[in-house]
């Protein structure tokens, strides 16, 4: 009866590591990592290996969860450079904010606003890659707004979603294969 439990809960490591794997929402895998370093520390502990139990339980469920938190947290983040003047008068470009994150929601990222002074210095952010992404005024359009984004992925995102005069894909490294 005894070695029933121990096949039971043996049995969660595998499971346990299956629905980390085949999570969508990077959160719910956070906690399911924690569920198998718990789980695996039990194993470690019913084995008669508790220094090991004790380790599992404090580096590999504590340290490596909340390391993989913080990173997890950190990279979920679109960053959308914009001019700060041009941002505040249009109704236009509030709508168009609103609809892109509803859009990131969907895949679990957060948008943030970069503000700069001027078109320039937003390119230039662009190509050293400090931002993901610039929506500025597209003049020849009645005064639209147009989305550049550097990440394929992003690109992939929100290309069927918004129209496709509203978003490009710029790579930056066709720019700097280009300069002398």
């Amino acid at each position: 009866m005894n070695d029933l439990y121990l096949y039971i809960i043996t049995a969660l490591l595998p499971l346990s590591a299956a629905l980390t794997v085949l999570q969508v929402n990077p959160y719910h895998a956070l906690v399911i990592r924690g569920i198998l370093g718990a789980v695996a520390a039990l194993v470690y502990a019913m084995f008669g290996a508790a220094d090991v139990a004790l380790t599992e339980a404090l580096v590999g469920t504590m340290l490596a969860i909340t390391l993989y938190g913080v990173a997890v947290r950190s990279s979920l983040v679109m960053r959308l450079g914009i001019i700060a003047n041009e941002s505040k008068k249009q109704d236009q470009f509030k709508q168009l904010i609103d609809k892109i994150k509803t859009i990131l929601n969907k895949y679990h990222l957060r948008l943030e606003l970069i503000s700069y002074e001027d078109e320039k210095e937003l390119h230039q952010a662009l190509k050293e890659q400090e931002i993901h992404g610039t929506c500025e005024t597209n003049l020849d359009n009645n005064y639209s707004y147009h989305t550049v984004t550097r990440i394929q992925r992003i690109y992939e995102i929100l290309k069927p979603e918004l129209s496709s005069s509203l978003i490009t894909y710029f790579n930056p490294l066709d720019t700097k294969e280009k300069q002398p």
